[in-house]
């Protein structure tokens, strides 16, 4: 069974997210070996300055990379990324299992992005969309779109 891991900054604190984020966790359970981690976002004052936030982005860069395990394929979230519809997603992750990757890596970072070191380090930068979106959804909505990439690979009648 292929391991699939998402990576996020920060815990997802509000009942409705945790309960969203647990039904899809048990849905994929079906399909691969998942694993969410949550990461400690850096804490920063009420107005920091661009040096406080690239600091900061660094460490949750440190905390990320002594996580990521070796072999993984690796993707990032990012507005910059590419747009995949969820069939080409599930695509993708057809061919990273069949690339004799040992699993998939995807990470979400903190509100005030990532380190571009993170974004150097992935096989593939992915965006959902122009639009913004807070964090916490945004975490739920790529745990569906895993769980539908895995329910298209196995021909299922989730995804119509």
């Amino acid at each position: 069974m292929f391991d699939i891991t998402l990576f996020a900054m920060g815990r997802l604190k509000e009942p409705f997210y945790l309960s969203a984020a647990a039904e899809y966790e048990k849905r994929l359970a079906g399909f691969c070996r998942f694993r969410m981690v949550e990461l400690p976002e850096v804490r920063l004052p009420q107005d920091p300055s661009p040096a406080q936030i690239a600091g900061a982005l660094e460490r949750e860069a440190e905390a990320l990379f002594s996580r990521l395990p070796a072999g993984a394929w690796f993707c990032v979230l990012t507005p910059e990324g590419k747009e995949l519809s969820s069939e080409a997603l599930a695509e993708t992750m057809g061919r990273v299992k069949l690339s004799g990757k040992r699993g998939a890596c995807f990470f979400i970072g903190s509100s005030f992005g990532m380190s571009p070191r993170v974004k150097a380090q992935a096989d593939l930068l992915l965006s959902m969309g122009r639009m913004t979106f807070p964090h916490h959804l945004a975490r739920i909505m790529v745990l569906e779109q895993l769980y539908r990439a895995e329910t298209i690979q196995a021909g299922t009648k989730y995804h119509k």
